[in-house]
């Protein structure tokens, strides 16, 4: 396996928990990974990037424009905002949700309506689940990422035992039950 995964979305989305749990599924499978974050005033609803490299070795955590296999955007604007980064070919996993950034809250600008339009000029292929769907439908919010993992996991053909494991590893352990639940309902949906 050779990846370059970009994670993408908004403060509190659970980006980060997110490429612990690949990182920690790298370490499973024996690989070598390194990631990187970007914190863009995460706290008020900023821009979160995360960088996840996964291969027999890994020299850099940063990825370069158009050298990520994958993005998952847990937001539709950021998919938009990031998708510069995919290569030809490559696959962006966008969760149906919408969160508006500041001047669309003040009016100043509009939420664009063309996003999937737009990201589709980059030559990836798109693929969508709504995440948000699934963690309402499990009562806990907090599980949207995971249920974006467990949708790409299987895109992806990653080891589903391996990846069970790992979120194990990565969330309190009062929290795994939801969390598997929302990794299977993610992978009901690929």
């Amino acid at each position: 396996m050779n990846i370059n995964i970009l994670i993408v979305g908004v403060g509190g989305q659970g980006t980060l928990l997110a490429s612990k749990i690949l990182g920690n599924y790298a370490t499973l499978i024996n690989k070598d990974c390194k990631l990187s974050e970007v914190h863009g005033m995460s706290q008020r609803g900023g821009s979160v990037v995360t960088y996840v490299r996964i291969s027999d070795k890994v020299y850099s955590p940063l990825i370069d424009k158009k050298n990520a296999d994958v993005i998952l955007a847990f937001e539709e604007l950021e998919a938009l905002r990031w998708a510069d980064y995919i290569k030809d070919g490559g696959m962006i996993i966008i969760n149906k949700q919408n969160l508006y950034p500041m001047p669309v809250i003040t009016g100043k600008v509009d939420y664009p309506a063309d996003i999937y339009e737009r990201v589709g000029g980059y030559g990836a292929q798109i693929r969508n689940i709504d995440a948000l769907e699934i963690a309402m439908k499990l009562g806990d919010l907090r599980t949207v990422n995971v249920a974006v993992l467990g949708f790409c996991a299987v895109l992806l053909k990653f080891d589903r035992e391996k990846f069970k494991e790992a979120i194990k590893n990565s969330v309190p352990a009062s929290t795994f039950d939801i969390n598997l639940r929302a990794f299977e309902e993610g992978e009901k949906r690929a």
